[in-house]
């Protein structure tokens, strides 16, 4: 494995005065269509008007969510920071089946470990995450999302706040221009 680095990189884009925070659960069918406007929100928004923050929201009634979003976040730790954490994001979504349950308590995966849900995405990604999946550093990394999110009073996936306010008519549905307009309004 390359050398990994040991502190998370941030999942942040852009580099404007505005913040766009998007609180995802990886497997989440809502927050994978919001994080699929990532791109376009900041083309539309400019990346020198926006921030845009990715806040990991695990949430258990989504099985392997601990799991997942580890694994993101310890991607975030490679060389490549958070790109590679975007890689993940990317092809978790794309393939969420593969990593979800059937009504959130039956089906393939209840025979899965967590050690072939980390090969699956290694395989998907083609990084190396065993090795940073064990990193200590990633503990604390893990409970400032969880601990942020919950100061926040965020609740369900995806959640947006707005320069830290919470914004709970902005949905995943939303086109992205509703966003827009919010940021540029």
């Amino acid at each position: 494995m390359t050398q990994a680095k040991r502190k998370a990189d941030p999942l942040f884009w852009g580099h404007g005065p505005r913040t766009f925070e998007m609180f995802l659960e990886p497997t989440c069918p809502y927050s994978v269509r919001a994080y699929n406007k990532l791109d376009d929100l900041l083309a539309g928004a400019r990346e020198d008007k926006v921030t845009v923050k990715l806040r990991m929201q695990s949430q258990p009634w989504h099985m392997f969510s601990g799991v997942i979003v580890r694994c993101i976040l310890a991607a975030s730790m490679l060389p490549g920071g958070k790109e590679n954490a975007r890689r993940v994001l990317t092809q978790v979504g794309a393939h969420r089946e593969e990593f979800e349950f059937e009504r959130h308590c039956k089906g393939p995966n209840m025979d899965a470990t967590p050690n072939q849900i980390i090969r699956r995405i290694e395989d998907y990604t083609g990084l190396e995450l065993k090795e940073a999946f064990e990193f200590p550093e990633l503990e604390a990394e893990i409970k400032w999302h969880s601990k942020y999110g919950r100061q926040n009073g965020i609740h369900v996936s995806p959640t947006f706040m707005i320069d830290g306010l919470v914004q709970p008519d902005l949905g995943s549905g939303d086109p992205v221009e509703t966003w827009i307009a919010r940021l540029t309004g």
